[in-house]
């Protein structure tokens, strides 16, 4: 899952949702180390500052602990890994929605798109 940043939105912000995405689908299993600031940072070819934010906004999430010691691990906390999920998929499903309506489609014809889609897999 590369780290894809799009000028629209602020930078810390998408990586915090990439970040995220990676934790609940066990890309960072829970009770993991998280990697370091600066290897994230290099990987997403951004600031260490930038990085940093996205990751304090993990720590706030619960999703993320700083160990003193042994750097930071990955919540292994069962409820919030599944309510970031959730916020997740509401996130995503609130963006398909508002690109159909953008595409001239009402919140009921985009959801029975949805679900005839569904039904085609």
């Amino acid at each position: 899952m590369d780290f894809e940043l799009q000028s629209s939105r602020p930078i810390w912000m998408q990586l915090a949702e990439t970040l995220s995405r990676r934790i609940v689908t066990g890309v960072y299993p829970p009770g993991s180390r998280f990697p370091a600031v600066r290897e994230l940072a290099a990987e997403a070819g951004v600031n260490p500052n930038t990085m940093q934010r996205a990751i304090t906004q993990l720590e706030s999430a619960g999703l993320v602990a700083t160990n003193r010691t042994s750097g930071r691990s990955v919540t292994e906390d069962v409820g919030v890994l599944d309510t970031m999920r959730k916020q997740l998929a509401n996130d995503r499903t609130e963006q398909f929605f508002t690109d159909m309506k953008e595409l001239g489609y009402t919140r009921a014809e985009a959801a029975d798109m949805a679900a005839a889609g569904k039904e085609k897999e």
